[in-house]
């Protein structure tokens, strides 16, 4: 609806008024073929390692009838996790790996579940197949929970997360997925074959190790839960005092700057190394940490880290090749700057500023919004308020924990930076500390209908003790996957794996002496009031 002057006068006046936009890169990584390969081969063995270890260890746990139906049940979730990731036609990343490695672990706790059900039925006089039928019967409701707050955590990750991360989200995601099908479904089909056979008719589910495996277990929680309460602030002084004094090591994602990583070839030392690169990058924070055996560091700075001067990646390769000079030998500067060569920088990674506020805010409204959201979820699931601030007090402090530990960087020979992979080890934490407290709830409600006239605190202990086989097994299998991760993975992972190994350590602690004390405290509190 223009006329052909009006027409003219604004195309002269957008003419006028327009103004050059330049695309600035906020964000690149660059990755060399050798280490890209070298990455290939750790989460390739880390995964076999993985994988038989963790057969042998529901062998042994299990005996050889239903640990083949367990182990079924793994290679089956590897196959569909796989098959999906292909149709996806996803990237596979070390994290992604990482994330299918994990899934084995986390995969167990479904027939660790059902298998204690199991043998619970046994020992109150059934039939193999009466008990086989009643304990996926009785597993389903704690499989179904702890397997969605798992999935709930992915989705935060996936959302909130950035590419490696998001690849590790959706490995995970898929990964529960496939073992909640696998564990409800396949392997129950198989179990149902098997024990029709005259031979495995007389299944025990236990071997002469794990027979005794917290049989008959009577600790009492709820009566120790003033001391643990006390063990428990104890410690969170302890980190928050270690994280007043010494703070922490805020990676790239966070603070900004630039990453190298540099082979060498032979040993250096770290020291040195900074000694000789600090002068050259003036007023610049320089850290230089070695992340494998010596001969390969990684440095990070922030220098010039606001400057859209597009020479400035090449300024500090010659200033890294000045300052390491002494330790590559005969190798000329252009080589050192390749990422297609065995030595020199490897890999290069930089954030801006931007960049990193916008990953900062993310990632603490990550961690709140799914405290909030694993919170809500009991809330709903239990309709009971006790259970929901339970469940969080236990969660809030395994993550501080985890914090104030990380404070103590420089102290382990390997990197503890916060950076987007620790977040994504911390909500994985959350979603692992959430499952694992929710079967001890599901426990509680179940003997709650069961025995309507049972005092509050025999109910507690009582389901503590009888999930407490359950919570030892699953624990043992994902320390297990991970302490394979950990040695065997690659250092782009080791600090997000050495966060979920305090997490899975902490957090079966606090689902113990945190969660469900803190509920039963919260109900009793409640009854009296209501008297």
């Amino acid at each position: 609806h223009f006329t052909v002057e009006e027409a003219k006068d604004l195309a002269n006046v957008l003419k006028s008024g327009k103004m050059a936009a330049r695309v600035n890169i906020a964000s690149e990584s660059v990755i060399g073929p050798s280490l890209g390969q070298e990455s290939i081969e750790k989460g390739f063995w880390s995964f076999i390692v993985a994988l038989v270890l963790l057969m042998a260890f529901m062998y042994m746990g299990y005996g050889f009838g239903p640990g083949c139906i367990a182990n079924l049940g793994l290679i089956l979730n590897l196959f569909f996790t796989l098959g999906i990731l292909a149709s996806f036609q996803a990237v596979l990343t070390l994290p992604g790996i990482a994330g299918i490695v994990l899934t084995l672990g986390t995969a167990v706790d479904a027939n660790v579940l059902i298998f204690e059900r199991t043998k619970e039925e046994l020992r109150a006089g059934k039939n193999v197949k009466a008990a086989v039928a009643d304990g996926y019967k009785n597993a389903f409701s704690a499989i179904f929970d702890s397997n969605l707050t798992s999935v709930i955590t992915g989705i935060i990750l996936f959302f909130n997360g950035s590419g490696p991360i998001k690849g590790f989200a959706t490995t995970y995601i898929i990964g529960i997925a496939c073992s909640f099908f696998t564990a409800v479904f396949a392997t129950r089909l198989v179990m149902e074959w098997l024990i029709t056979k005259k031979k495995f008719q007389n299944m025990t589910f236990s071997t002469s190790v794990s027979r005794r495996w917290f049989q008959g277990s009577n600790f009492d929680f709820m009566g120790n839960r003033r001391k643990s309460g006390m063990v428990a602030g104890a410690i969170v002084l302890v980190a928050a005092i270690l994280l007043a004094v010494r703070g922490l090591s805020l990676g790239i994602d966070f603070s900004g700057g630039r990453n190298y990583v540099i082979q060498f070839p032979k040993e250096v030392s770290t020291v040195q190394l900074h000694h000789q690169l600090q002068p050259l990058f003036g007023d610049a924070n320089v850290k230089v940490i070695t992340i494998d055996n010596n001969t390969k560091v990684r440095v990070s700075t922030n220098y010039k880290i606001e400057s859209n001067d597009p020479n400035i990646d090449d300024e500090i390769a010659a200033i890294l090749y000045k300052g390491c000079r002494s330790e590559l030998g005969e190798m000329s500067e252009a080589d050192f700057s390749q990422a297609n060569e065995e030595v020199g920088i490897v890999q290069s990674e930089k954030v801006g500023p931007s960049i990193a506020g916008d990953m900062t805010r993310e990632a603490v409204w990550a961690v709140i919004f799914s405290l909030i959201a694993m919170a809500l979820y009991i809330l709903l699931r239990f309709r009971n308020i006790a259970f929901s601030l339970g469940a969080l007090a236990a969660v809030a402090f395994t993550a501080f924990i985890i914090i104030g530990i990380y404070g103590l960087y420089g102290v382990f020979p390997f990197s503890m930076e916060i950076d987007q992979t620790f977040i994504a080890a911390i909500l994985t934490v959350i979603g692992y500390q959430v499952n694992d407290t929710v079967v001890v709830f599901d426990r509680v409600r179940e003997n709650r209908t069961l025995y309507p006239k049972q005092d509050g605190k025999t109910t507690f202990n009582n389901s503590l003790n009888s999930t407490l086989a359950r919570t030892m097994m699953t624990s043992l299998s994902t320390l297990l996957v991970l302490v394979v991760i950990f040695i065997l993975g690659g250092e782009s992972i080791r600090s997000f794996v050495f966060a979920m190994l305090l997490g899975v350590i902490i957090g079966t602690c606090a689902s113990l002496f945190i969660a469900a004390p803190t509920a039963y405290a919260l109900t009793n509190r409640a009854a009296k009031k209501n008297k």
